[in-house]
């Protein structure tokens, strides 16, 4: 009776820094991505996207074809946060940044990476402040992501006059707003809120106009 192999291992860094070098590499790739309103071209194997993620084994499956296939245009991503998606795909790490994780986080939750998505949000909670709270709460609600919005609305109970005076604060959706409003814990005064509310509906006002 043939005794069972042993399954060996080399080492992990160099395999991970090959598979890095082929991110956004030209050469070999078979696909060709145009991402984000600055439309930027982004280079890929299709191979190695559809094995690690079902979104792109069915956005890049045979009716694409053999060969060079025309460009993929994903317009609604921008070029850092798809980029991003990738460097996780290839080398299974990516380095994330407070400036665009939350769109990182989005493209991860609508490619279906839970994986990304965790790393994201334990991300998002380590580096959560005044300016990024409601920008977060925002994607919280859009996603139904619970802990993270009862993260966030925690944050902003214990800092509510800063937030009340960001821009991320003006840009909530009415859902993403409600949760606050109903809120008995916020560190602010009736009156502050009730004018930070209309602040809140005079912008929205103003944006529904110049659609």
């Amino acid at each position: 009776m043939e005794t069972p192999g042993l399954v060996v291992h080399g080492e992990a860094a160099p395999f991970s820094t090959a598979l890095r070098s082929l991110l956004n590499n030209p050469q070999y790739s078979d696909v060709c991505f145009v991402v984000g309103q600055e439309r930027q071209e982004v280079f890929a194997h299709r191979c190695l996207l559809a094995c690690r993620c079902n979104f792109f084994q069915r956005l890049l499956g045979p009716k694409l074809g053999p060969g060079m296939p025309s460009p993929v245009v994903l317009s609604s991503v921008p070029a850092d946060a798809f980029l991003a998606v990738l460097e996780f795909l290839y080398a299974n790490s990516v380095r994330l940044h407070r400036h665009s994780v939350l769109e990182v986080l989005t493209a991860a939750v609508e490619y279906g990476l839970e994986e990304l998505r965790e790393l994201c949000l334990e991300f998002v909670v380590k580096v959560l402040d005044v300016e990024l709270v409601c920008e977060a709460l925002q994607v919280a609600v859009t996603f139904g992501l619970g802990p993270l919005q009862e993260r966030c609305i925690a944050f902003i109970e214990a800092h509510t006059q800063e937030a009340l005076r960001t821009r991320g604060f003006l840009e909530l959706s009415a859902p993403a707003l409600l949760p606050l409003l109903r809120s008995d814990k916020l560190c602010v005064d009736e009156a502050e809120l009730v004018l930070a509310a209309r602040s809140w509906a005079r912008v929205g006002a103003v944006s529904r106009a110049c659609r």
